[in-house]
């Protein structure tokens, strides 16, 4: 007797795995768009990202700074490591503590820009737009929170004194043999950067380029990746998936730590949570614990890299980069261990979801508005209040 299979039925996975490896290839692709942005805004501002450092000399400018230059730069490990390499060159803890701390806020552009691949689809990109903006409000909460208290008592500075003195004659160490992905979406960044380049474009209008051609990109593998995962995401799959990322709240940090540690970038993890969030398959408070984790697992280049610092300013560059590890971990533990305080990212995210989904005109201000003029105006006022 022949098997009937009826209208609606869901496929048998052993017929699935040609759209899996599709989902496979768009899941590259959208690392690689990730990657052509990032490769993007570093040939656009050239040597300028990098030369912001030389301006901060009050705990508000270092922390703007640390923001803009993420933001810049599409790498918090990239700056935390910069940040790492100025303290042993003599840049004082005490500013570059804010400078790790608005490297958290910077990172969170690029999933922001990639929910915006889901614009034309209004409750698609509502879910979307909240998943990417709850990691903005939970960073900026934490930085108010600690902040002050930092500038008051200086008490990561002593958690980071205590600490560094177990690692001071620490093996050096480095991360280049664990990133896998690097390589892998290095090839297709620079065959468009050379393309670009032998056009003969300036490396400022080349990189504009690459920004527009990744975030076109990231449009294309929103489009078709939400559409073969809603055929694929039913039973064993989805439950295999909700296990790691949605079952619960210790779950799903650990899961956005670990992602985050072997890709060794909290931008690219956030990235792509946020399509699955998009079409439906995690609500916003499954997703929030695992964008913690990615918090926490971005620490892990710095503090390697640290170890290979020598010198007299050493103990002062793995006393940043545990720092840095601290306050992630501290934000995770009051923010999210409060229920007044875990809520308030959840609300401002969706707030701001909802607003954004009535007039796009909203994204761009929010976007402009918190990576940019904000931190300049915030630099204007420190300056000419002396602070």
């Amino acid at each position: 007797m022949t098997e009937t299979r009826y209208a609606g039925a869901p496929e048998s996975p052993s017929s699935n795995w040609p759209k899996w490896l599709m989902v496979a290839g768009l899941v590259y692709l959208l690392l690689v768009a990730v990657g052509m942005i990032g490769s993007g805004f570093k040939a656009a501002t050239g040597e300028h990202a990098k030369e912001l450092f030389e301006f901060a000399s009050n705990p508000l400018t270092a922390l703007v700074i640390g923001t803009i230059a993420t933001a810049l730069i599409q790498s918090s490990s990239t700056v935390t490591s910069i940040i790492v390499g100025l303290v042993a060159g003599g840049l004082p803890v005490s500013i570059a503590i804010p400078m790790v701390m608005g490297a958290n806020i910077g990172t969170t552009i690029t999933n922001t820009i990639v929910s915006l691949g889901h614009l034309k689809k209004g409750e698609e990109f509502r879910r979307a737009f909240a998943a990417a903006t709850i990691h903005d409000f939970f960073n900026v909460l934490c930085v108010i929170i600690f902040l002050p208290l930092e500038i008051m008592f200086g008490f990561l500075q002593k958690i980071g004194v205590y600490l560094s003195g177990f690692l001071v004659n620490a093996d050096s160490m480095s991360m280049k043999g664990f990133n896998f992905i690097k390589p892998l979406v290095k090839p297709p960044v620079n065959f468009a950067k050379d393309t670009f380049s032998s056009m003969g474009f300036s490396e400022a209008i080349y990189g504009t380029l690459l920004i527009v051609f990744g975030i076109t990109l990231i449009f294309f593998v929103i489009t078709y990746i939400g559409k073969l995962l809603k055929v694929l995401m039913t039973g064993r799959a989805k439950a295999i998936l909700h296990s790691a990322v949605g079952k619960g709240p210790v779950t799903g940090i650990a899961s956005g730590t670990v992602v985050t540690v072997l890709v060794q970038s909290s931008s690219t993890t956030t990235s792509l949570i946020v399509p699955l969030a998009g079409n439906g398959l995690f609500s916003l408070k499954q997703i929030y614990p695992f964008t913690l984790g990615a918090n926490i697992g971005t620490c892990i280049t710095a503090l390697l890299a640290a170890t290979a610092v020598t010198g007299e300013n050493a103990i002062f560059a793995l006393q940043i980069a545990l720092i840095h590890l601290v306050y992630n971990f501290l934000g995770v533990v009051v923010v999210y261990g409060v229920p007044i305080l875990r809520n308030i990212p959840i609300m401002a995210a969706e707030a701001m979801a909802n607003m954004a989904v009535k007039k796009k005109l909203y994204v761009a201000v929010y976007i402009s508005t918190l990576f940019f003029i904000f931190p300049v105006a915030l630099i204007s006022i420190s300056e000419t209040l002396g602070v």
